[in-house]
């Protein structure tokens, strides 16, 4: 069988005042139609990056509204995840060529989770696949009941043939496909049915949740930071995408006009991506011996609560992609009015609009330009970091990603109507809608 994930519960009643209200009760009436629905999300690790993250709190909201959704793992050895990890960088338009050998570890790997899937013998209405790991199980898996919905979160804009054209065939038995923005759908995409929209952040999460100062800064302390030096930091998985390198050279640059600016460098390493311990292992030789440089990941305890303490503390956050998906990190930071300085790839325009949330760069030589100028003029930074907060509140908070999401379902469920099923109560109804 393939492991579900605990989630625990949550609740959407505890965004009122913190989400728009139009959004929370858009998505209550949306509900009242899916009640009694079952759902289930996977993908291929329960940590270290942000499809983990956003569905920690999705799939808990979903059964709040009476949809009853688990969140399941596929299974891989290494190998598996060496090659997914060439395909993820393949179909973002790395350069490469997928092997014979390639294909036959990932379609013997994804063939038994096939078996573990059809084996678990849930009656799901809709099964969202998150990204390419899992991408191939919609084509081998015999549960054709079921609305399929691939969930790409990387930007396929340009993939390279080699992998494109392995894995596009297998998507034809989807039934519909979710891209962050237009731009990322590939060329050739064998889904009719497409969809666009954001990911989001949880405002109550552990990392977004607001901290007191004095805890901040107690957290920060005991990481090694210290809270009377200016600080900049850049969250992220150890990815050359994410270009931590370039971090750090835009930082050696600004370091001579500000000797005690420290620099952290927070990365994830998780299951699914084996290359990130080679890019760790590369940021760890750059920067050995500066002891105003700190490079933290989740396997020396540096978790959701110290880098909100980090986010919320730093008098600039950057992420500095030259590809990216979205970058949740973005959203997180200028939640927490910190102004970021941006990669101009991918989703992160759409967060940091001109004068909104931080500024975006092209280059090592602007990021490490616009890093001084924020540093020097702290007033600008602020309302800039101002500003971003309230389009994260009304743009990319969690109901909002509830909504698209229940409107397709809504939609798929009106092409192909769901079979009767037990009304669930949701948690949020009123007495008069309970058992209707």
């Amino acid at each position: 069988m393939l492991d579900v994930v605990d989630v625990g519960k949550r609740s959407l009643a505890n965004y009122r005042g913190v989400a728009p209200d139009w959004q929370l009760d858009e998505v209550q009436h949306l509900a009242e139609r899916l009640r009694g629905a079952r759902c289930m999300h996977l993908n291929a690790t329960s940590y270290g990056g942000g499809v983990s993250e956003i569905l920690r709190s999705l799939v808990p909201l979903y059964n709040d509204l009476g949809i009853t959704t688990d969140w399941k793992l596929i299974h891989g050895d290494e190998a598996f995840f060496q090659v997914t990890k060439r395909i993820h960088n393949g179909l973002q338009g790395a350069p490469g060529e997928l092997t014979e050998k390639d294909k036959a570890i990932y379609l013997a790997n994804a063939q038994l989770n096939a078996s573990r899937l059809i084996s678990d013998s849930e009656d799901y209405d809709f099964i969202f696949v998150h990204d390419p790991q899992p991408a191939v199980l919609a084509a081998m898996s015999s549960l054709r009941d079921s609305r399929w919905i691939w969930r790409c979160h990387i930007d396929t804009s340009h993939p390279n043939p080699s992998y494109w054209d392995f894995l596009s065939p297998y998507l034809r038995a989807y039934d519909a496909a979710v891209f962050t923005l237009d731009d990322f759908i590939p060329p050739g995409l064998p889904i009719q049915d497409v969809h666009v929209y954001a990911p989001c952040i949880d405002p109550l999460s552990p990392k977004n949740h607001p901290l007191p100062e004095a805890l901040a800064k107690d957290v920060l302390e005991w990481i090694g930071i210290r809270t009377h030096r200016p600080l900049v930091t850049q969250v992220g998985r150890f990815d050359r995408w994410k270009d931590p390198l370039g971090v750090v050279r835009a930082y050696q640059r600004v370091r001579p006009h500000v000797p005690d600016l420290q620099l952290a460098l927070v990365g994830s390493l998780a299951l699914d991506d084996p290359e990130g311990w080679d890019v760790y292992e590369e940021v760890r030789a750059v920067t050995a011996g500066d002891s105003l440089i700190h490079v933290l990941t989740n396997l020396v305890g540096v978790g959701n609560v110290e880098v909100n303490a980090l986010q919320s503390f730093s008098n600039v956050v950057i992420q500095k992609s030259i590809r990216e998906g979205f970058g949740l990190v973005v959203s997180e930071a200028t939640w927490k009015g910190t102004p970021v300085i941006g990669g101009r790839v991918g989703g992160i325009p759409l967060q940091l609009p001109e004068g909104v949330g931080g500024v975006l760069v092209d280059t090592i030589e602007e990021c490490a330009e616009q890093l001084l100028r924020l540093l020097r003029q702290p007033e600008e930074a602020r309302l800039l970091g101002g500003r971003g907060r309230e389009h994260v509140r009304e743009n990319f908070l969690m109901p909002r990603l509830l909504r698209d999401h229940l409107l397709l379902l809504d939609h798929l469920a009106t092409v192909r109507p769901l079979p009767a099923r037990e009304i669930i109560p949701a948690a949020f109804a009123p007495a008069a809608l309970q058992g209707v």
